[in-house]
């Protein structure tokens, strides 16, 4: 089963490296379906491409969950999507905070970062490619960065038209510690609500809506449902997009997803699509 037969089972952490880390290793040892894993701190956290994030102890949500998904490996991307809908479910229960999903894994508001998804997978003994466990974890900014000194509460406004790039994660020190520096390119609950929440609250929350949707990703029917679900509520389609992959930049508009999670984008030449990379939202132009 993809995981939430059984209540989810919590370990809590005051300092550990990586909660993605300890869950891939408790995976390999055979620990079941719905184990969490949540840290105040980690020291050696990370998002897409290995990067960086470090927050102050106890300040935002760090958390993994192990799922064993019942499904094909061209499917398993909805892993990361039913954990970034149960999140942005959360915030918008919890707090009243509306979000936006930016594919492929990021949670915005008004073109600011406020939580990243990210899924690894542990591999079957040969021969074949078996996926045996996914291990999907979150970062969600709860209290930092925290809001403005002079403004301690309303939303952050975006960024500005005479500075394109402000929201842009090529163009942000991602090394970056002083919040006025991060608010940048990322925001928090604190920061956008003015209300300083503790991060279990948004835990709680989180596996309230995750457990339904984990049990839905074990049926056909279910898992189409979700795929519509992320399609009607991703920001992304619709708009002009520059796309960084491994070995490319491309410009154009974002009209569709694949089966496979997949981003169409329609440039000069046709369709492209693109398995994996970077999304900057641009602005349109007349």
């Amino acid at each position: 089963m993809c995981g939430d037969a059984a209540p989810f089972v919590v370990r809590w952490f005051d300092d550990i490296d990586s909660t993605q880390r300890y869950l891939l290793e408790e995976a390999r040892r055979g620990a079941s379906a719905g184990l969490v894993a949540v840290a105040a701190y980690q020291s050696a956290g990370r998002g897409r491409l290995g990067r960086r994030w470090e927050a102050p102890p106890g300040s935002n949500l760090l958390m993994s969950v192990l799922l064993r998904p019942a499904m094909p490996v061209d499917e398993l991307h909805l892993c990361t999507v039913a954990v970034a809908l149960a999140a942005q479910e959360a915030c918008a229960f919890s707090v009243g905070l509306e979000t936006e999903l930016k594919w492929p894994n990021d949670l915005m508001v008004a073109e600011r970062k406020l939580a990243g998804v990210l899924a690894e997978a542990v591999a079957g003994a040969p021969p074949g490619p078996r996926v045996t466990a996914v291990v999907v974890g979150l970062g969600l900014n709860v209290q930092w960065p925290p809001p403005d000194p002079a403004r301690r509460a309303g939303p952050t406004p975006g960024p500005e038209a005479s500075d394109p790039d402000a929201a842009d994660p090529e163009a942000a020190d991602p090394e970056a510690t002083d919040p006025d520096e991060i608010a940048r390119f990322a925001t928090s609950i604190w920061r956008e609500t003015g209300s300083r929440v503790e991060p279990e609250v948004l835990l709680n929350s989180v596996l309230s809506d995750l457990g339904p949707r984990l049990r839905t990703l074990d049926h056909e029917d279910g898992r189409r449902r979700l795929s519509e679900e992320y399609r009607q509520r991703c920001a992304t389609l619709g708009r002009r997009v520059r796309v960084s992959t491994a070995t490319e930049t491309v410009t154009g508009v974002a009209s569709g997803l694949t089966d496979e999670g997949h981003l169409v984008v329609e440039v000069d030449g046709g369709p492209r699509t693109i398995a994996a990379g970077d999304v900057v939202h641009l602005r349109d132009v007349d």
